[in-house]
């Protein structure tokens, strides 16, 4: 089959992939989870069940598969928010504020049996990770360039900071979300002033 053929075809696939996520998570959002079915997603994107029942087997997994494509695009806009120019602690506080931001945000739109759902699978605890992973290697360059306290290990801090950015998802405002970032950062820097910590060996 021709080069071309196969591109055709599959960009056909994501397409039809990305209408049956987009229109279950908007169906979902509109009626809950128990009020959407197979055939109201399919009548809903224009394509026959049985074709439906070829991408997914149930509503469940394709509200997985969704959530999945949204913690993906999630963890590529903090990348590239890490990657604009700047500092350590000027991409480390674009970093947390952004993160904070999505906290906040993820409350707002998901009810709890959703929630419920859309937190279970391999790929949130390899989001995590790869979220940890993030911060613990901007505080780490926080520490080497001296803007960060090192008396503490930066993969214990990172821990430190999701946690505390947690309780964006009961924030009310976005002003809310920004001074809880400031006083995560006020933690991070450096202890000031006599009788301070020295650097510790963290191995």
């Amino acid at each position: 089959m021709p080069k071309l053929w196969n591109e055709t075809i599959e960009a056909h696939r994501h397409a039809v992939r990305d209408a049956v996520l987009d229109a279950t998570a908007a169906l979902v959002a509109e009626q809950g989870l128990l009020s959407v079915t197979m055939s109201r997603i399919a009548e809903t994107t224009g394509i026959g069940r049985a074709t439906l029942y070829k991408y997914f087997p149930d509503v469940e997994s394709i509200l997985a598969a969704w959530h999945e494509r949204q913690v993906t695009a999630h963890l590529d806009h903090l990348r590239a928010v890490r990657d604009e120019s700047g500092s350590p602690g000027g991409r480390l506080e674009a970093v947390l504020e952004a993160y904070a931001l999505m906290s906040q945000g993820r409350h707002e739109h998901h009810g709890t049996e959703v929630a419920a759902l859309l937190h279970q699978g391999q790929h949130i605890a390899r989001a995590h990770q790869q979220l940890h992973d993030l911060i613990r290697d901007l505080l780490a360059e926080g520490v080497a360039s001296g803007d960060l306290r090192d008396d503490v290990a930066p993969d214990e801090l990172a821990g430190y900071c999701l946690h505390a950015l947690s309780a964006a998802g009961s924030l009310p405002s976005k002003a809310a979300v920004h001074r809880l970032v400031k006083v995560t950062l006020a933690g991070l820097r450096p202890p000031a002033g006599p009788g301070t910590a020295s650097h510790v060996d963290w191995n």
